[in-house]
């Protein structure tokens, strides 16, 4: 079990993120996961293998799928959530689609090949940037959660793939050294994905919205990129206001500084880590 962790602060400058702590293990049926906070919202996010592809996946197909599952558990907010137990709904609905699109933002799903993978996201705390932190901490247990697949044989290169006749005839999965694993693991995962949120208030730019900072911006923005710097989407809009372009450039700069600094930890977080 390995942890991360920075400062902590009860008070902090409109550019500075709120601390970060991270926890890998935390549960240990999953095949990776990770217990993240930042700030006062805590995220618990778990990897796991399926049985099988989607049903609507081409019974001889050679590339792979990640989905993702986001939920607020009732115990979260300051009054009960109430469980969405005929699936999710509205807001939930919004958010898994915009996890999990996020992270196949990052994922080669045909280096992957033939796996189905879950994330689930369970917000054990919310105070805002629930759906940023979940992003960030997802893709920590994915690439963790890959990583253990392709030591175990799980996952390999397509060259090493075995055939349906080989399955059959008792097949036994090669071993990769510590380079070719690696290697694979970049080529299945290229990049990591993280999540930022942003806000305007009274004009000025803020990093990493709390609760207290969300409610009271007239612009609130989440940002999810790609550590190559490419964009996975932006998600901007005015509460009862509106913003000017340069208004625009001004909260993606202020963005920048945090991915800079989740990039950072996702790296720090899993290095050495299998």
């Amino acid at each position: 079990m390995g942890k991360f962790k920075t400062e902590m602060k009860t008070t902090r400058n409109a550019d500075e993120m709120r601390g970060v702590e991270v926890e890998i293990d935390f549960t240990s049926n999953a095949l990776a996961s990770i217990l993240y906070r930042q700030g006062e919202t805590v995220v618990l996010a778990c990897c796991t293998k399926e049985a099988r592809l989607p049903g609507w996946f081409p019974r001889d197909s050679n590339k792979g799928w990640v989905h993702a599952e986001y939920s607020l558990l009732p115990g979260s907010t300051d009054s009960r959530f109430r469980r969405e137990r005929r699936g999710a709904k509205g807001r939930t609905q919004e958010i898994e689609r915009l996890v999990a699109r996020s992270l196949r933002a990052g994922v080669d799903l045909e280096e992957l090949g033939p796996v189905a993978l879950n994330v689930d996201c369970d917000i054990l705390n919310a105070d805002g940037g629930t759906r940023c932190a979940s992003i960030t901490a997802a893709n920590l247990a994915l690439r963790l959660g890959i990583r253990r697949l392709i030591a175990n044989g799980q996952c390999l290169p397509k060259h090493l793939r075995p055939t349906e006749d080989q399955r059959r005839s008792g097949w036994s999965a090669p071993t990769l050294s510590a380079e070719e694993q690696h290697e694979h693991e970049m080529r299945v995962l290229p990049h990591d994905v993280a999540a930022i949120s942003v806000g305007l208030i009274d004009g000025k730019t803020y990093l990493d919205l709390d609760y207290i900072l969300d409610s009271n911006a007239d612009v609130d923005m989440n940002v999810v990129k790609i550590s190559n710097g490419s964009f996975v989407e932006v998600q901007g809009t005015g509460e009862e206001a509106t913003y000017q372009r340069e208004e625009l450039e001004a909260l993606l700069d202020c963005a920048e500084i945090g991915f800079a600094s989740l990039f950072e930890m996702q790296a720090s977080v899993l290095s050495g880590q299998e």
